[in-house]
């Protein structure tokens, strides 16, 4: 998968289809983790952590800069992909011990 190869439409689309498929196995991954953080954590309180939340899109940022992504987009992705996380944590640890 080399985009800079490509010389149609339909290559561009098998593209971005793919990782697509990658991206979400990844964000399934990702909220395996939360799941794991639910079950880990004491109590329903420390779900929320915005220090963390900010060092995670912070971690985002840089090395979006460093790859020459659009930082700014990317930290926004990053703000509701945290926001999300933290939402399905909250449902995880309130289903898991309720």
């Amino acid at each position: 998968m080399n985009p800079d190869s490509y010389s149609s439409m339909a290559q561009v689309r098998a593209g971005v289809d793919e990782i697509d498929r990658q991206l979400v196995a990844l964000l399934d991954l990702r909220f395996a983790h939360m799941r794991a953080a639910a079950r880990i954590k004491p109590d329903r309180g420390a779900v929320r952590d915005e220090a963390r939340k900010a060092q995670v899109i912070d971690n985002a940022r840089v090395e979006a800069e460093r790859l020459g992504a659009p930082a700014s987009v990317i930290a926004d992705l990053w703000e509701q992909l945290v926001e999300a996380s933290i939402a399905y944590e909250m449902d995880e640890f309130d289903r898991t011990r309720g």
